[in-house]
């Protein structure tokens, strides 16, 4: 009779053949939780991160909190994140001590500031213009790392958020306009932008021909109105003229051209940052806006940076207007907010991406390393400002953070 073969009989002649080793599977060191707190801060109502987005995080493997209501002016229910996996927080408390990454749309307030875990790290805007230094002392003390919105750039060194924002906003400023054109506002004038056969169209006058402005006279030339810009620098012009073709009119920021396209503007829009102007004062004077035609709307894209329009004061989105030389005035800040939703999806297809790539990389400490291009939104590391503009601004001392990653300081 033959031998009966035992398990490790047959096991010794398999091992004689060639076998695949299993590879071996790379986890993160550690499930990273994610806050999504919900923004307090006046007129604000996107949420950093849809539903979906969220989901996408809890397949990787995150942990992800978010505070009731949270998404409540976009529509997104709290059900909405729970059924994609997001654990609910009943308060900001909550969210602040479960995360390690606290990701959110608004600067840091006062209170949030206070309820920073030391070296928790924080994902936001910065708002240079309304920063304030104490809230950043606090940040320093607690050893917070933290990225900026407005200096987060992608491998192309683009500003992705930045980019996005000015899109939406240019966007919905001309439906804003078209709005307060029309006969469903008071002062309306009952304007049609586009006119039709036999009636003229509407003259839309864009100050500005970056990313506001670009995308404000898309908008404006898409409802077949007549559009001007102006800027200050040509190579912005050229550029505004090669991506739009002939379709609009474009000219530098002298008096007698501004004050000729304002005596005949039904719209005009403001997209010109204060801190983009060479005078830093008011591009648009008082005594040129007094030619603009009774009714004629004003929209300032640039009211938070202090205005491109000496008239000008800010507004909310409860009383968005004030008439003043006859001239209808939207000086609202955070025009995106007005499209709450969409800027919101917007913002997701950013931040997603970058949340998973940092924890790919082991966290955020390994994600510097590994990624130059990300390194110019970091201003505090640990506690340690690495951004020379903040640091000039406050009379603070910086370190550079290239230096830093170079001398193996991470």
């Amino acid at each position: 009779m033959s031998e009966k073969l035992s398990f490790s009989k047959i096991s010794e002649m398999f091992s004689a053949y060639p076998q695949e080793s299993l590879a071996v599977l790379e986890r993160k060191a550690e499930t990273l939780r994610i806050g999504i707190p919900k923004e307090i801060a006046p007129q604000e109502r996107r949420v950093i991160l849809s539903p979906e987005s969220v989901g996408v995080l809890v397949n990787n493997g995150y942990e992800v909190y978010v505070e009731v209501d949270a998404g409540k002016y976009c529509r997104f229910s709290d059900r909405d994140y729970s059924e994609r996996g997001a654990r609910l927080c009943f308060s900001h408390v909550e969210v602040y001590q479960k995360a390690d990454i606290i990701i959110k749309l608004a600067p840091l307030t006062m209170e949030e500031a206070n309820l920073l875990k030391p070296n928790q790290t924080i994902l936001s805007a910065i708002h240079l213009g309304t920063l304030q230094p104490d809230i950043l002392k606090i940040m320093m003390a607690k050893k917070i790392t933290a990225i900026g919105y407005e200096l987060l750039q992608d491998e192309e060194g683009e500003h992705p958020i930045v980019r996005m924002m000015g899109e939406i906003a240019g966007y919905t400023a001309i439906m804003i306009a078209s709005e307060y054109l029309s006969n469903k506002y008071e002062h309306g004038l009952g304007i049609l932008l586009g006119g039709i056969t036999g009636v003229p169209r509407a003259n839309v006058v864009i100050f500005g021909a970056g990313t506001v402005g670009e995308f404000a006279a898309r908008a404006a030339l898409g409802l077949g109105a007549n559009v001007k810009i102006f800027d200050e620098s040509i190579h912005r012009l050229r550029r505004m003229e090669s991506l739009l073709g002939n379709h609009i009119f474009t000219a530098t920021t002298q008096v007698h051209y501004i004050v000729d396209a304002l005596k005949r503007a039904d719209v005009a829009i403001g997209a010109v940052g204060r801190f983009q102007r060479k005078n830093r004062g008011f591009l648009i004077m008082e005594e040129w806006i007094c030619h603009m035609p009774q009714g004629s709307v004003i929209i300032d894209v640039s009211i938070d940076q202090g205005g491109c329009f000496e008239t000008s004061r800010l507004t909310t989105h409860d009383n968005p207007t004030f008439i003043q030389h006859g001239v209808i005035h939207f000086c609202v800040p955070n025009i995106p907010a007005r499209v709450a939703r969409t800027a919101t999806y917007a913002l997701s297809n950013v931040i997603t991406p970058l949340i998973i790539r940092i924890g790919d990389a082991g966290g955020l400490k390994n994600f510097i390393w590994q990624e130059e291009w990300i390194r110019n939104s970091v201003y505090l590391y640990q506690g340690i400002l690495t951004n020379e503009v903040i640091a000039r601004k406050f009379g603070m001392s910086y370190k550079d953070i290239d230096l830093l990653v170079a001398s193996s300081n991470l």
